[in-house]
Order: structure tokens, then sequence, then C-alpha cells
């Protein structure tokens, strides 16, 4: 699944994150949502799952968590970030209905394109006749995202929706303590308090830091202090 091998024609460079799981999610207040996701990988529960949330809410982080729970369970799934896939054409849709579970991310990226919209429409239809889940994720809910053809709208409102609540600055600060831990090095407190002063506070530009000094560290031989982030990270 990671490389999209699948009877479906991807652009190329479309992956899953190897560290988008459901273990490296912190749950929070996600629990109900969390298991409403693993039953869609197994191909239970309800057919339609829509999620929503600010940037940075782990929207992404959970869709790809999804499918990598599938493919575990041997079953096809394929993630499509609509950020990313939109210039090319909506006949990327098609065949999906081939699928065991499909994941569209960046919903909120359709909204004015009639052609997608369109697309997007009669892949529900296909999907939902042919029994696949399907989960979608988007900034707003289905009615706040002001597409053009209103039946779409009308159908994105059948399934479950859940908002993903953002977690507390506690946790972050645990995630980012675990992230390290899991490659092999530690952040001491005054290094971890700089990096929530000075960093965005969303946990996926958090974690990119994390992932930037990292790799500046193991280049440099350097262990990550204050005076290290300051250097690489320009603050």
């Amino acid at each position: 699944m990671s490389e999209m091998n699948l009877p479906v024609q991807l652009p190329l460079g479309i992956s899953l994150r190897e560290e988008a799981r459901f273990e490296n999610f912190i749950l929070g207040e996600n629990g109900l949502l969390c298991e409403s996701l693993k039953s869609s990988a197994r191909g239970e529960g309800d057919p339609v799952v829509y999620l929503w949330g600010a940037s940075g809410s782990g929207r992404s982080h959970l869709l790809q968590a999804v499918c990598h729970q599938a493919d575990a369970l041997n079953r096809q799934a394929v993630y499509l970030p609509m950020a990313e896939l939109i210039e090319f054409d909506s006949s990327l849709f098609e065949g999906l209905e081939q699928m065991d579970l499909v994941c569209i991310d960046d919903l909120e990226c359709l909204v004015g394109h009639r052609v997608w919209e369109e697309a997007m429409f009669h892949l529900f239809n296909r999907l939902r006749a042919a029994n696949v889940r399907l989960i979608l994720a988007a900034s707003e809910l289905p009615a706040r995202l002001n597409f053009s053809l209103a039946d779409l709208t009308s159908r994105l409102q059948w399934g479950l929706v859940f908002q993903v609540q953002p977690i507390q600055e506690d946790e972050k600060i645990e995630t980012l303590k675990a992230r390290a831990i899991s490659r092999g090095f530690e952040l001491s407190d005054e290094v971890l308090r700089y990096i929530m002063h000075h960093g965005k506070r969303d946990l996926t530009d958090l974690l990119r830091v994390l992932d930037q000094l990292d790799h500046a560290s193991l280049s440099a031989h350097r262990r990550i202090t204050v005076p290290f982030v300051k250097q690489v990270m320009g603050w």
C-alpha cells in the first residue's frame, strides 16, 4: 500500500508516511473517532465517515493510519490527498470501486471545480453501491464547504461526521518526546520549551521541526541543544 501498488493508476509520489499510524496518534478526545476508523479498515461500521478539523489537527495522519491498518489486514486501500491531486484529471476517481477502502483528504480543494464535484458525486454513489468504505477529511463540515453541487453536499452528510479534537499542549510535548525517543535521541525540557515557544503550535509543524532537527543533527554530528535549534531553524 505504501508504494501504491494498486489496480488504479495514480500520479507518482503519492505515498503513505510510515509514521502515520494509530500507534503514533495522541488520542485526546478522539477515541470514538479512531474506533470508527479502525472499523472502516476492517470493512465494518458505517460505510461513510467524514472528519473535519483545523489544519494540523491530525486529519491526514488519521486517513493514512486507516490505510496502513487496512493494508495489514490484506485489504486494498487508497489515500488521495486532493491538495496534491487537484491539478490532475478527475478520471483519477475512475475504478476506485475496485478497492475495499477509499480515503479522500483535503476535500475542500474540490469546491468551485465543477468537474471534480461531479466526479466526487458519482464516485460516492459507485462506492456506496459496491459497499466500499469511504473516509473523507476536510477543513469544515459538509454544509460549510459551499459546493456548487447541492446533491454532493447532501451525500456527504449521510455518514458519520466527527470533528477532530485538538490535543492539549502537554500532549504535544509528550508526542515530541516520544517521537524523539523512537528516533534514538532525547530532547531536554529546555529544548522542548524553546521549540514550543518559537515554533508553530499545531502538531504537524512541530513534528516537521523535529524531523528537520534530527536530520541536521545527524549530518552535523551534534546534539540538539537550544543554540543548535536557533542555528538550524533561524529563530
